[in-house]
């Protein structure tokens, strides 16, 4: 005879907010192993929901990207300048930043992956496209302000500037992650520094 009181095979916890829990779970995948190289079970998997979950909120898998990319865009903007205003002191400024982009860095290392491999791939959409270039030029206009002001070099474009301080960052960074190098605290500092002394000439 079975007991009535048998207790009943435990089923998947309940996730309360279904679409946080699918954009962390394809930054995660995402991260791992590019947009093109997951399918959406695996995405769904990770993310402890079925796959026509996914679609119950995301159209498409591009849809989803597009979503995610916009969301850390803003979330990063935030973060690197927040109460950065024009009365802070450009070297302080910038120095705030790259401090920023480190610990982000560091701190979300799979939100850091994923936002750089997503530089300029076709799967981008017109939203996506057109944020990321307002941002790019609101850094860019304040490279060209602290050339006004004559503190950054004036014989190189404010453009081309930024490049080569993300270049040098994003190199960096990689080299670290990819186990050729490990960072002290005095290796980012002497980095920042190199930059800026690349900036002011």
């Amino acid at each position: 005879m079975t007991s009535q009181s048998t207790a009943k095979k435990p089923g998947k916890p309940r996730i309360k907010d279904k679409r946080a829990a699918i954009l962390r779970a394809a930054l995660e995948v995402f991260a791992e192993g590019g947009v093109n190289g997951v399918p959406m079970p695996v995405l769904a998997e990770r993310a402890s929901v079925g796959t026509g979950t996914i679609y119950r909120y995301f159209v498409s898998k591009e849809a989803l990207v597009n979503e995610l990319f916009r969301e850390l865009k803003h979330t990063v903007t935030r973060r690197f300048f927040a109460d950065i205003g024009p009365e802070v002191e450009p070297h302080v400024a910038f120095d705030l930043v790259w401090q920023r982009m480190i610990e982000f860095t560091r701190e979300d290392p799979a939100a850091y992956r994923f936002l750089e491999l997503q530089d300029h791939r076709p799967y981008l959409d017109d939203r996506s496209r057109t944020l990321d270039r307002k941002q790019l030029r609101n850094v860019v206009a304040h490279y060209r302000s602290y050339q006004n002001q004559g503190i950054f070099r004036q014989d190189i474009r404010p453009e081309v500037l930024l490049s080569l301080v993300w270049g040098a960052f994003v190199n960096l960074v990689r080299a670290e992650r990819d186990g050729y190098i490990e960072l002290s605290q005095q290796d980012i500092d002497s980095a920042r520094d190199a930059c800026w002394s690349l900036c002011t000439g």
